[in-house]
């Protein structure tokens, strides 16, 4: 039996949340700072993104909103990173990016504590 069937589903969804926010967060600071120290190539940290995404999705597919949702907030923090990208010296840019990733920071928080009382019941 493999591991992933005897976590219960709230617990996966929850982890997989939260895998999700922590890689658009790192996105966001990849794109914020070209410094080299990235631990996966750009191609393997997007395939990895891209997956965690389709998870995520696959897992809340019985809800005809969140899905939507989740798929709204990865768009506009991909197009947001892109953008800053492109011009990295643009200070409504940065703004905006700063803005996404604190929001990120606030709901990985969220989730991770969800995720200790869920584990710790």
């Amino acid at each position: 039996m493999s591991q992933e069937g005897s976590v219960p589903y709230h617990i996966r969804t929850t982890e997989t949340l939260l895998r999700l926010y922590v890689l658009l967060a790192q996105y966001l600071d990849r794109c914020r700072t070209e410094d080299g120290s990235a631990s996966l190539s750009e191609g393997e940290f997007q395939k990895h993104l891209t997956e965690t995404k389709q998870s995520v999705i696959n897992l809340l597919s019985t809800n005809r909103i969140v899905p939507e949702k989740i798929e709204q907030e990865y768009d506009r923090v991909m197009k947001s990173a892109k953008n800053l990208v492109k011009n990295p010296g643009d200070s409504e840019l940065k703004a905006q990016v700063d803005q996404e990733r604190e929001a990120l920071r606030i709901k990985t928080l969220a989730l991770s504590d969800l995720l200790a009382v869920f584990r710790s019941a």
